[in-house]
Protein backbone atom coordinates (compact mmCIF):
# COMPACT_ATOMS: atom_id res chain seq x y z
CA UNK A 1 0.00 0.00 0.00
CA UNK A 2 2.87 2.06 1.16
CA UNK A 3 4.41 1.98 -2.47
CA UNK A 4 1.67 2.26 -4.45
CA UNK A 5 0.53 5.48 -2.34
CA UNK A 6 4.90 6.92 -3.26
CA UNK A 7 4.06 5.94 -6.99
CA UNK A 8 0.61 8.15 -7.49
CA UNK A 9 2.16 10.89 -5.62
CA UNK A 10 4.99 11.11 -7.56
CA UNK A 11 2.75 10.77 -10.79
CA UNK A 12 0.86 13.74 -9.40
CA UNK A 13 3.97 16.14 -8.44
CA UNK A 14 5.77 14.87 -11.62
CA UNK A 15 3.22 15.50 -14.01
CA UNK A 16 3.21 18.96 -12.45
CA UNK A 17 4.70 21.60 -15.01
CA UNK A 18 6.80 23.56 -12.82
CA UNK A 19 7.90 21.57 -10.40
CA UNK A 20 9.20 17.61 -9.57
CA UNK A 21 8.59 15.72 -6.48
CA UNK A 22 10.32 16.85 -3.23
CA UNK A 23 10.09 15.17 -0.05
CA UNK A 24 10.61 15.54 3.43
CA UNK A 25 14.38 13.92 4.24
CA UNK A 26 13.70 11.39 7.10
CA UNK A 27 10.28 11.10 6.52
CA UNK A 28 9.92 8.27 3.42
CA UNK A 29 7.00 9.65 1.40
CA UNK A 30 5.64 12.83 3.20
CA UNK A 31 5.93 15.18 0.52
CA UNK A 32 7.81 19.32 0.99
CA UNK A 33 5.12 21.92 -0.33
CA UNK A 34 6.38 24.03 -2.63
CA UNK A 35 7.92 27.31 -1.72
CA UNK A 36 9.11 25.42 1.94
CA UNK A 37 12.49 24.77 2.85
CA UNK A 38 13.29 22.00 5.45
CA UNK A 39 15.55 22.63 7.64
CA UNK A 40 18.24 19.52 7.89
CA UNK A 41 20.27 20.74 10.71
CA UNK A 42 17.02 19.73 13.07
CA UNK A 43 16.14 16.50 11.93
CA UNK A 44 15.86 13.74 14.02
CA UNK A 45 15.60 10.51 12.90
CA UNK A 46 15.93 6.59 14.80
CA UNK A 47 14.29 3.48 15.16
CA UNK A 48 13.94 0.20 13.22
CA UNK A 49 11.53 -2.02 11.05
CA UNK A 50 9.24 -2.17 14.48
CA UNK A 51 9.67 0.87 15.77
CA UNK A 52 10.61 4.58 14.65
CA UNK A 53 10.74 8.09 15.45
CA UNK A 54 11.22 10.80 13.01
CA UNK A 55 10.98 14.56 13.01
CA UNK A 56 11.76 17.55 10.37
CA UNK A 57 11.31 21.24 10.75
CA UNK A 58 9.89 22.99 7.76
CA UNK A 59 9.67 26.99 7.21
CA UNK A 60 8.37 29.57 4.69
CA UNK A 61 8.73 33.28 3.86
CA UNK A 62 5.94 32.72 1.51
CA UNK A 63 2.98 30.38 3.34
CA UNK A 64 0.99 30.57 6.08
CA UNK A 65 0.00 27.81 8.11
CA UNK A 66 -3.38 27.76 6.76
CA UNK A 67 -1.54 27.47 3.38
CA UNK A 68 0.45 24.41 4.99
CA UNK A 69 -2.55 22.75 6.57
CA UNK A 70 -4.66 22.89 3.02
CA UNK A 71 -1.58 21.35 1.13
CA UNK A 72 -1.25 18.56 3.33
CA UNK A 73 -5.00 17.93 4.16
CA UNK A 74 -5.42 17.23 0.16
CA UNK A 75 -2.04 15.45 -0.23
CA UNK A 76 -1.78 13.15 1.88
CA UNK A 77 -5.21 11.50 1.79
CA UNK A 78 -3.57 10.52 -1.88
CA UNK A 79 -0.28 8.41 0.28
CA UNK A 80 -2.95 6.92 2.37
CA UNK A 81 -2.88 8.79 5.30
CA UNK A 82 -6.03 9.28 7.05
CA UNK A 83 -6.49 13.27 8.62
CA UNK A 84 -7.81 12.81 12.38
CA UNK A 85 -7.61 16.08 13.37
CA UNK A 86 -7.04 19.86 13.73
CA UNK A 87 -6.47 21.40 16.78
CA UNK A 88 -4.99 24.38 17.64
CA UNK A 89 -2.68 24.71 14.75
CA UNK A 90 -1.86 20.94 14.51
CA UNK A 91 -2.50 18.44 12.21
CA UNK A 92 -2.68 14.77 12.95
CA UNK A 93 -2.92 11.84 10.57
CA UNK A 94 -2.88 7.85 10.81
CA UNK A 95 -1.82 5.46 8.61
CA UNK A 96 -1.38 1.52 9.17
CA UNK A 97 0.92 1.35 12.39
CA UNK A 98 2.02 5.02 12.12
CA UNK A 99 0.94 8.36 13.36
CA UNK A 100 1.69 11.81 11.54
CA UNK A 101 1.48 14.95 13.21
CA UNK A 102 2.14 18.76 11.25
CA UNK A 103 2.36 21.51 14.20
CA UNK A 104 3.06 25.28 13.78
CA UNK A 105 5.91 25.99 15.94
CA UNK A 106 5.93 29.92 14.97
CA UNK A 107 4.50 32.47 12.83
CA UNK A 108 7.08 34.36 11.47
CA UNK A 109 9.40 33.03 9.71
CA UNK A 110 6.49 30.27 9.55
CA UNK A 111 8.31 27.25 11.55
CA UNK A 112 6.48 23.90 10.87
CA UNK A 113 7.16 20.87 12.90
CA UNK A 114 6.69 17.28 11.25
CA UNK A 115 6.65 14.55 13.13
CA UNK A 116 6.21 10.61 12.19
CA UNK A 117 6.35 7.97 14.73
CA UNK A 118 4.90 4.55 15.00
CA UNK A 119 1.89 3.95 17.03
CA UNK A 120 1.83 2.37 20.57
Amino acid sequence: MKILSVLCLSFILLSAPTRAAEFIDGLDDIPLMPQTTQLHSNNITFGNDESRFSEAYISSEKNKFENISDFYKKTLPQLGWKFVSNKENALHFERDMEVLDIVLEKNKPLLVRVTLKSKD
